[in-house]
């Protein structure tokens, strides 16, 4: 008789995702005992847990496999699997999910590079509560569960490896292995057929080994759902690392304005990895190093780092880098060069970077005295050590006994994170380092990078609550009207729909004037703007010109800034249907595309991430005082971004608003010009 296990009880009660990686019992179908299959791999893996759950075999022919006897289907089991993995070819793997859901199995591992029946298995999976990963995946890890379904072996570490390339995966495992980084968990999610990247992050955030997740992605299409897992992840103090190798461009095939043709998917990638708290990074190295280092140490409170080098020649190299990665390495008070000064050669200099020039050949006490100072100055948040330092016993055997005692002083400054670029990286005393917890590296680029990294992982911008009105207009005018309402700055205007209604506003509103096709998306190209209008006459025959032109509909009349100091920007709001609400801003005016300077962020946004968008343009300094003119009223253009992106949050029903140009002055901002763009179906 079919007895129901205690694991298959608990997965009724809703904890499927956690058979992913501490499952209390596993089934291998299509068990092999050839090492050229998945099937030998898969059983292989479940076996080296088998003192920690009960594993079985699956093998229509009943073979015994690695000593163990197989059964001839999962209804022969003297009980109920909670977790199947499954290496059978892509035709039977239905059948086996079909035959394993009626004995009350709900989680499944499948490794066929491809399955019948695809679309209906995801189906009867939902039906029946059940996950599964896969079809295409190279497997899971568990460190934790002591679970390993997967070809080959992992190294226990903190390492969290979820990758939709499988292959791409392993790749991060083994050079994390070289630089003595564990894994964790690893999830080749496959197909994402059933279970996607989103579910799995939040699956791992309780694990308890696990510092830090290296994410591969290369389908966005759930991109909301996914970086509010990584923010969550965030949250709960685990690092994540994005690598991808592109996203969807279905945004761009909806974004009407300039800056959706100006703006890439990674743009986006980039923005709501900054929302979340993420950091994407260029490759899995990259992503190793930096996980490398949250393995052994915690982030530097802030940018200051101090660098001491051998040579002024690796001291400047260190310099450079340093500033392209945003790095501060300040100027160190009189007080604490004193005090190294004390302890260096005459030669040698204590300018951040701080040249040794020979001092560590004349005492290797030096570099523990220097960093211990250093760190207890509260002037530093990060120490780089960088040059020969765990060469001298490499090179010279009868030096190792000396160099091993410095290293162990060294490991034990603790008061800010210390990180060695050796150029002997594979030492004995580099190693000796490593296990005493101090990342060394054989590049200076990536121990700057590993502290850059470290710094900005985990402090996610945070989204603004969204207080913005939502807009109900139909009409450009309607909406330009309700964004006056929410606080963005317009000209005064008038809505005219003859010559005459032209002069008489021209005449109530005073003063120069210019006339708009409202209605009209790109006004400049389709001769719908007339500039610098004095009084009616000159407005009346403005008008009757443009309306030859380009016909009826609701023309403007407004008042035309004329203020002398002025620079322009564009500010764009719109739904990205993966990403959700995104603001930018951007050079402005007619040259916006020519400029291509825009920056963007998840909306809604603070006025300190408003302030960085703008920090970050190359056109920021046009804001700035200039030759005897003050500086333009940069708090006007943040007001302008936080109101739009807090209006179309709020907007469900609007798709894009852009506002091109913001003329900012030294008093105050006015937006000249709006586009928006209604929803099909919309109320």
């Amino acid at each position: 008789m079919m007895l129901v296990s205690a694991s298959s009880a608990r997965l009724d009660d809703g904890a499927v995702t956690t058979a992913f990686g501490n499952p209390g019992s596993v089934a291998v179908v299509g068990a092999s005992g050839d090492p050229a299959k998945w099937g030998h791999w898969l059983a292989k893996g479940a076996q080296s847990g088998a003192h920690r759950r009960p594993v079985y075999f699956v093998n229509r022919g009943g073979a015994e496999v690695l000593g163990v006897p197989s059964y001839r289907s999962l209804g022969d089991l003297p009980e109920v699997p909670e977790l199947v993995a499954i290496a059978v070819p892509g035709h039977l793997v239905a059948g086996v999910i079909r035959e394993a859901l009626g004995l009350g199995s709900r989680a499944f591992v499948v490794v066929a590079a491809a399955m019948a029946e695809e679309a209906e298995t995801a189906a009867l999976l939902r039906e029946h509560g059940a996950r599964m990963i896969g079809p295409n995946s190279l497997g899971i890890y568990s460190a934790e569960g002591e679970l390993q379904l997967m070809w080959g072996s992992m190294r226990p570490g903190s390492l969290a490896i979820v990758s939709q390339s499988g292959q791409l995966g392993s790749e991060i495992a083994a050079i994390g292995a070289r630089a003595g980084v564990g894994v964790s968990r690893f999830v080749s999610l496959g197909n994402q057929t059933d279970m996607g990247a989103a579910e799995v992050v939040r699956s791992i955030i309780g694990d308890a080994p696990t510092r830090t997740i290296g994410l591969y992605v290369e389908d966005f299409s759930d991109a909301s759902n996914l970086f509010a897992a990584i923010a969550e992840a965030t949250a709960a103090g685990i690092g994540v690392i994005l690598l991808t190798t592109g996203a969807s461009d279905a945004s761009r095939e909806l974004a009407q304005s300039h800056t959706g043709a100006m703006t890439s998917s990674m743009d986006l990638v980039d923005a709501a990895c900054r929302a979340a708290g993420a950091l994407r990074v260029r490759t899995p190295a990259e992503l190793v190093q930096i996980a490398s280092y949250l393995h052994r140490r915690n982030a530097p409170a802030g940018p200051r780092v101090a660098v001491i080098s051998d040579s002024g020649g690796q001291g400047g190299i260190a310099a450079d880098v340093a500033a392209g990665l945003g790095i501060e390495l300040p100027e160190l008070s009189s007080a604490l060069r004193a005090r190294l000064d004390a302890l260096l050669s005459a030669a040698a200099s204590s300018r951040n970077p701080i040249d040794l020039a020979g001092s560590g050949e004349a005492s290797l006490d030096v570099y523990a005295q220097l960093p211990g100072l250093l760190a207890d100055s509260g002037e530093v948040d990060a120490i780089v050590l960088s040059g020969y330092f765990c060469s001298y016993g490499h090179d010279m055997p009868a030096l190792v006994a000396a160099e091993s005692a410095v290293a162990d002083r060294l490991a034990a400054v603790t008061a800010v994170p210390v990180v060695v670029h050796a150029m002997a990286p594979d030492s004995a005393v580099s190693q000796r380092l490593r296990d005493a917890g101090v990342p060394v590296t054989g590049r200076i680029e990536d121990a700057l990078l590993a502290l850059s990294a470290a710094r900005r992982l985990g402090h996610a911008h945070g989204v603004a609550p969204a207080e913005g009105p939502a807009l109900r207009g139909v009409t450009q005018t309607e909406i330009r009207s309700e964004l006056a309402a929410a606080g963005i700055p317009f000209p005064d205007f008038r809505i005219v729909r003859d010559a005459e209604q032209a002069a008489a506003a021209a005449t109530e509103l005073g003063g120069t004037v210019v006339l708009k096709a409202a209605w009209l998306a790109h006004k400049t190209e389709a001769g719908g703007v007339t500039l610098g209008l004095q009084g009616p006459s000159a407005t009346r025959s403005a008008f009757r010109a443009m309306h030859a032109r380009i016909g009826d509909g609701d023309f403007t009349v407004e008042v035309q800034d004329t203020r002398e100091h002025f620079a322009e920007y564009i500010v764009s709001a719109r739904r990205d249907p993966a990403f959700g609400p995104i603001v930018s801003v951007g050079a402005g005016g007619t040259g916006t595309e020519i400029w291509g300077d825009i920056a963007l962020e998840r909306a809604p946004v603070s006025r300190e991430t408003a302030l960085g968008m703008i920090a970050r343009l190359r056109s920021a300094p046009l804001l700035e005082p200039w030759r005897g003119r003050a500086a333009l009223d940069t708090e006007a253009l943040v007001g302008v971004i936080m109101r739009l992106s807090a209006v179309l949050t709020a907007s469900p029903g609007v798709t894009e608003i852009e506002i091109n140009p913001v003329r900012v002055g030294i008093n105050g901002a006015l937006a000249v010009d709006c586009l928006a763009v209604i929803a099909e179906g919309r109320p």
